[in-house]
């Protein structure tokens, strides 16, 4: 192990006998955020330290073995040997776990998510494959046994979203879905399509993690909230009260809306919550941007040109173009099967992160 690597955890250590000791503070205790914090900061840094303990083990036990091998007894000596060989091998093992659990964690990786579709460059077929995404999303989400909410909607008339947002809640729902922001593009023949030629359109996908009030704090005197009567299917309360919200930033003049509750009390709390995750993904952009630790694109214009992903229809094939990935198997991707995408998007991006570590 190399040395700054050891000192890392050493300090680590040393640090989770310092948490255990405040975890016990009335001080604290009674500090419900401060609690909170320390907590967190105590389930990341304590399987570095649980493992830690287990390699300095090794290490000791390799040293006796060691001993064992200058033995005059022969048994002795083969025994020794094959103990140091064996525990070599663990020692690597433990050394590659070890780089993983120093990966800087992501503080949003356990957080539900906001996620907003548009349909973008094609028409009608743009917000049919809009449509597609959200039902791919969903069924993932299913899979995960992950909860969906929809915040707001706006229904093509050829099918799909011309935009729809929602909420994904359950557990770390970011650190899986956070690299799925950018421009989809699909490559197949559109059912508008008569004369049977193969379209290029694109959606963009936005995935936002939710934000506390602690997180973000808004000034209600930069808030321009107005109401109006909700569209589409919803009830009887549809287009005869004004239940809908929609809430203007003005400093920053980000819009949200909110129209799939019966109440407007209810509709306001949801744009609150998408407002909040709007304004504090804007500000996690700016500061990986300064830091230059941005590793995925972002939603732009949503041209043709701009992708992160395609989905190509007549070849049953998905490709992520970050990291060159391609899968034969698009039909059981659009039912949620993502696993082998977002998988290996993590994983690239823990490699990304270890080297500019070291």
């Amino acid at each position: 192990m190399e040395d700054n690597m050891f000192r890392r955890l050493e300090s680590a250590e040393n640090r989770l006998k310092e948490i255990d000791e405040l975890l016990l503070d009335n001080s604290v205790l009674s500090d419900r955020n401060k609690f909170r914090d320390i907590s967190k900061e105590r389930a990341i840094i304590a399987p570095q330290v649980e493992k830690f303990l287990i390699y300095k083990k090794i290490i000791s036990d390799k040293e006796q073995a060691l001993e064992m091998t200058n033995d005059a007894d022969p048994e002795i000596k083969e025994m020794g040997k094959a103990e140091y060989k064996e525990l070599t091998k663990k020692e690597e093992d433990l050394i590659k776990e070890l780089e993983l659990l120093l990966v800087e964690k992501d503080p949003n990786d356990d957080k539900n998510i906001i996620v907003e579709i548009r349909g973008a460059a094609g028409g009608d077929e743009a917000n049919i494959f809009a449509g597609d995404l959200f039902r791919m999303y969903t069924r993932y989400a299913e899979s995960q046994n992950w909860k969906i909410q929809i915040l707001d909607e706006n229904p093509s008339e050829a099918g799909g979203f011309a935009q729809v947002s929602f909420m994904i809640k359950g557990n770390s729902v970011y650190s899986k879905l956070k690299f799925e922001s950018g421009a989809h593009r699909v490559q197949r023949v559109p059912k508008t399509e008569a004369s049977g030629r193969i379209h290029t359109s694109t959606a963009t996908v936005l995935v936002m993690p939710e934000a506390e009030e602690i997180d973000i704090q808004i000034n209600p005197a930069d808030l321009q909230i107005d109401t109006y009567h909700s569209q589409g299917a919803g009830g009887q309360n549809v287009n005869k009260t004004e239940s809908a919200v929609r809430i203007t930033h003005i400093p920053t003049g980000t819009v949200v809306a909110c129209q799939t509750e019966k109440s407007q009390i209810q509709n306001k709390e949801l744009a609150m919550q998408m407002l909040r995750a709007k304004i504090y993904s804007n500000l996690l952009e700016k500061q990986q941007e300064e830091i230059g630790n941005e590793r995925r694109l972002k939603v732009g214009t949503g041209e043709r040109s701009e992708k992160i992903r395609t989905y190509n229809y007549p070849q049953n094939r998905v490709t992520d173009h970050r990291i060159g990935l391609s899968v034969q198997k698009l039909d059981r991707v659009m039912e949620g099967e993502l696993d082998e995408i977002i998988e290996a998007l993590i994983h690239y991006d823990q490699q990304q992160k270890m080297a500019s570590q070291e």
